[in-house]
């Protein structure tokens, strides 16, 4: 099972259109339920190997993305996943329709159902082409920003290696770290502007051919957003303004006073503390040792899987050369196995990715066996219930890392947390826009996006910073150009994640059973169930944000930071 020997081959899309065609005839021909079970888990089956084959390849890709020989198999997928899509729903439809629906929902639960559904409604051959083209211009984007090169203190770095020095305790140089990074941004705002008015265009004519408005529906339908609606969001966006917004503002007043600043820069917002921020004190390797520490000893679940992570080389951390930036986990049907992508760069941060990647990991590895490709993974804001809740689960393990600021590092972690939520709530008022006016301007848009950011983040202060005053600081979030509408998700988990951080701080036991049993149901259950399932309140539920974040703000005011 180590990663390096697991063989990667491309699929031959004739042969495994085939294959799957004959499947799909057992599965629509069968003359009783069991006879069309069987050729339901070989249907399966064939879609693994595909599957795991396109994963396998995304993620050698992104380690090194100027390896060409993965450059051309992506660029394959990027043209053949449509085609696989159009085979999904022809499956999908035989599936809704099947006369042994009721026997097979039983055996497998409504919520295929529910996925097929949704599914079917993002999907026809009409759009084969326009999928093509959207696939190829997000590989475009990840490309170019795996490109940067920054020039900073006669030394080249990437978009993830420059990040220690924007957090300097020196204010000129965390200045310069960071207009050298947005410099980046500004000389290839024409090329990120153009790519991204070509998916919103693509988007919007996809879905008039799908009969849509625009590309809202079709957006969270590809999210398989089952059990709550735009409006439901909307009104979820209105209460984090209402309730968190002041709580945020407050916290930035209380870094300007610790680090003694009267004015808060966007360039100082990095800079946490006037001792320096936490940091790791060790090496990507000496993290991993603790790491297996910590895991060994938060439970038998979590030593088993954490072994079996770094037995076979599963895990990619360090930044390097030509290697796509951000953090991600990743899941290979046909080996069962999950792979933890990152790019470490000395700061606190290579913590919080690994436990939260690894949060993703551990739930995967627990559902592995469900036994259905649609249930390895839940839908996407409950996926980062087990990501950002297991940031917090390791909580008790933070001084293997971080040793005398440990309570510098918690009290940063937690009040990051808070202050990810406006900005989380502002990138899907912003998605919100663009597919509602698809024909605006990229000029309409950054000024859209500068207005939204005033309102969620009042106290952003750009020092005269004219592409950032103009709005173009939405260009950095990968999330808006490769998964639309994939931002809202981290805002809903953080507010159950809170939840599970409150109940571990009362009773770890009962907690981590429900986190457990969480991580177990997989995809097997709508966003809403599974949120019940765990025994946390929906962050939809009147009530629930205030009183949710009232319980963080006591812990955070209780916390002297000017002593860190």
């Amino acid at each position: 099972m180590e990663f390096s020997s697991l063989i990667y081959r491309r699929p031959v899309i004739s042969d495994f259109k085939a294959n799957f065609l004959t499947a799909l005839k057992r599965f629509i021909s069968a003359e009783s339920f069991e006879e069309q079970d069987q050729a339901f888990l070989e249907l399966n089956k064939v879609r693994d190997e595909f599957d795991s084959m396109y994963h396998l390849c995304h993620i050698r890709y992104t380690i090194n993305t100027k390896d060409e020989f993965y450059e051309a198999e992506n660029a394959f997928f990027d043209s053949n996943l449509p085609i696989y899509n159009d085979l999904i729903a022809q499956y999908y439809q035989a599936l809704i329709t099947s006369k042994f629906r009721k026997s097979l929902e039983k055996r497998w639960g409504s919520q295929l159902f529910t996925i097929a559904e949704l599914t079917k409604r993002t999907f026809n051959a009409d759009i084969l082409s326009d999928l093509q083209m959207e696939n190829k211009l997000s590989s475009e984007y990840t490309l170019l920003k795996a490109s940067a090169r920054i020039q900073f203190q006669d030394k080249e770095f990437n978009l993830s290696s420059i990040q220690p020095f924007e957090m300097s305790p020196n204010r000129t140089v965390r200045k310069d770290a960071s207009q050298k990074k947005w410099q980046f941004y500004v000389k290839q705002a024409p090329k990120v502007e153009d790519i991204f008015d070509r998916m919103v265009k693509i988007r919007h004519r996809i879905a008039q051919k799908l009969g849509y408005k625009n590309f809202v529906e079709v957006g969270y339908a590809r999210m398989l957003r089952s059990d709550y609606t735009p409006e439901m969001v909307a009104s979820f966006r209105d209460k984090i303004h209402k309730y968190i917004v002041p709580i945020a503002t407050e916290l930035k007043k209380r870094q300007a006073q610790r680090i003694g600043l009267d004015t808060l820069y966007y360039y100082d917002e990095p800079f946490q503390f006037a001792s320096g921020n936490p940091k790791p004190k060790g090496s990507p390797s000496w993290i991993l040792e603790n790491a297996q520490q910590m895991y060994k000893e938060l439970s038998v679940e979590t030593k088993e899987f954490f072994n079996y992570m770094l037995h076979n080389n599963l895990i990619d951390l360090e930044a390097k050369k030509g290697k796509a930036p951000g953090g991600y986990c990743s899941f290979i049907n046909k080996y069962q196995t999950p792979f933890i992508f990152s790019n470490f760069n000395g700061t606190s941060g290579d913590i919080d990715v690994l436990t939260h990647e690894a949060g993703h990991a551990f739930q995967v590895f627990c559902s592995r066996d469900i036994g259905l490709n649609e249930y390895n993974w839940p839908t996407f804001e409950a996926c980062e219930i087990h990501s950002m809740s297991m940031e917090f689960f390791t909580w008790p393990w933070m001084e293997l890392f971080f040793k005398e600021e440990t309570e510098k590092y918690k009290f940063a972690h937690l009040s990051s947390s808070i202050l990810f939520l406006p900005y989380g709530v502002a990138i899907d008022e912003f998605q919100h826009f663009v597919y509602e006016f698809p024909n605006a301007t990229t000029q309409e848009r950054n000024q859209k996006w500068r207005e939204i950011e005033k309102k969620y983040m009042p106290y952003r202060n750009y020092d005269g910073n004219e592409f950032l005053e103009n709005g173009g600081a939405w260009q950095r979030q990968r999330h808006i150009f490769g998964r639309p509408f994939y931002y809202i998700d981290y805002a809903l988990a953080q507010i159950c994640a809170f939840q599970f951080w409150s109940k571990d701080q009362q009773h770890h036991q009962t907690a981590w059973a429900d986190y457990v049993k969480l991580c177990k149901a997989g995809g097997s259950q709508s966003f809403l169930k599974l949120v019940d399932l765990a025994n946390l309140r929906s962050p939809f539920e009147e009530g629930c944000i205030e009183q949710t974040v009232e319980v963080i703000k006591q812990h955070l005011d209780k916390m002297d930071d000017r002593s860190f």
